[in-house]
């Protein structure tokens, strides 16, 4: 379950926290949402995340367990510890860490699209930190972000598929699965 919760990671650019406590009510599948909510925000603020196809594809092959409200469990139930991404990319022989990956995001927005920097940011939950810019933003640019993170997916989805080849209870991974992560990886994390 720890390689298909840093796969979403990834493709969402959501914080590892975020994921790993997600919950299957905070999800609209018809809409293709996730709606995390403020308490569990850095910021302190609900975040709606649009979400890819490929994000959708990851969450429709997790099994739905009744006794679970989580997304990604434990194997012994409850929510992955916080090294849990981390391992995994350890045992693939990647030295990085999972939050790198929104930095990746980040300069990969900045330095190979278009998008304004506002929209980078706001697909990130950062806080706008100029006073006046936050009093007058209202609001989300959901509708771009959205086609920011499905151009994001398609950029490098066929790099990460191979992450899930692996169950996640393999102690070893096929060295595929490394190149995978640390081509997308580069240059920052």
């Amino acid at each position: 379950m720890g390689a298909k919760a840093l796969e979403f990671a990834i493709l969402t650019a959501a914080r590892s926290g975020e994921v790993r406590e997600a919950r299957w009510t905070e999800f609209d599948m018809q809409k293709s949402v996730w709606t995390v909510p403020a308490d569990r925000m850095k910021a302190g603020r609900e975040h709606s995340v649009p979400l890819s196809r490929q994000a959708m594809l990851v969450l429709n092959d997790i099994p739905k367990f009744l006794h679970s409200e989580l997304v990604f469990t434990a194997p012994r139930g409850g929510s992955l510890s916080d090294m849990t991404l981390s391992a995994v990319m350890r045992r693939m022989g990647v030295a990085a860490v999972p939050h790198g990956f929104r930095s990746t995001f980040r300069d990969w927005v900045a330095e190979r699209t278009a998008y304004p920097s506002d929209v980078a940011e706001m697909a990130l939950a950062h806080s706008i930190r100029n006073k006046v810019e936050a009093a007058y933003r209202r609001g989300d640019l959901f509708e771009k972000r959205r086609q920011l993170m499905q151009d994001w997916a398609i950029t490098r989805y066929v790099r990460i598929t191979s992450i899930t080849i692996s169950s996640p209870s393999a102690h070893e991974m096929n060295p595929v699965n490394a190149n995978a992560v640390a081509d997308i990886c580069r240059p920052r994390c």
